[in-house]
């Protein structure tokens, strides 16, 4: 089992610049964003554990420089690109990958094991967190076939007015095969509102091309706030206080 987490944000929404600091490195109840999520993910050996870096890179590999390994994006290009920028890393490896958020520091160790587990025993290509939100997560929504399988994730930004009323969200987190997620990842394209290569595109390609896609549903909605925003950051450590 070997995990990627994407750490490679500016930050801009946040203000980091003032800061001198990527958004992985914020802090939130005195503890950066980062260090939430590696705790979280701490069942995976350090080794591991791959952090996709970029602006500021230096201050992430100084604080977390015992035994992680780090890949480089250099531009932001979207979570795609940023995935993809670690495939001189992983090339060697086949095998199951965990793809999380080093802004996301409420996803618990829980969550993770069992979206891993159900990845491995359904042998899934890719198993999807997804969580029931409302209209205030901005988030993709998941769309389904008529017989409930997962179709796509479709970008809120990219949604329809119906798709925009689907509640059940993407939390951006996965478990792939990690062969076929970094041979999908070139097949993925920018024509969207951002002109960013998303990696919420993987699974859809993948399930288009017959491979299985699984979905684990969160029960608890919080575990899917990403930081963003000052008021993200804001909300997130009022709930870490209260743990």
């Amino acid at each position: 089992m070997k995990a990627l987490v994407l750490a490679a944000g500016k930050g801009k929404r946040l203000h980091s610049e003032e800061f001198n600091l990527p958004k992985a490195m914020r802090l939130a109840n005195g503890k950066p964003l980062l260090a939430y999520a590696l705790d979280n993910i701490s069942f995976i050996p350090k080794k591991d554990i791959t952090i996709v870096v970029g602006y500021k890179k230096e201050a992430i590999i100084d604080a977390f420089n015992d035994g992680y390994v780090f890949a480089f994006q250099k531009e932001q290009l979207g979570t795609g690109h940023a995935a993809k920028s670690a495939e001189p890393v992983l090339s060697d490896y086949d095998g199951p990958l965990l793809v999380c958020y080093g802004d996301m520091p409420l996803m618990s160790k829980n969550t993770f094991e069992i979206a891993i587990e159900k990845h491995i025993s359904e042998n899934n290509s890719c198993t999807l967190i997804t969580g029931i939100g409302d209209e205030s997560f901005a988030y993709g929504r998941i769309i389904r076939n008529a017989d409930g399988s997962f179709k796509e994730v479709v970008e809120l930004k990219d949604c329809t007015p119906e798709q925009k009323k689907i509640f059940e969200m993407n939390t951006g987190v996965y478990v792939f095969d990690s062969r076929k997620m970094f041979a999908t990842l070139g097949k993925i394209k920018n024509n969207n509102a951002q002109k960013e290569y998303y990696l919420t595109d993987v699974p859809g390609i993948m399930q288009k091309e017959g491979m299985k896609i699984g979905t684990y549903t969160i029960p608890d909605k919080n575990e899917m706030l990403g930081v963003n925003t000052l008021e993200d950051l804001e909300l997130c450590e009022k709930i870490l206080k209260s743990k």
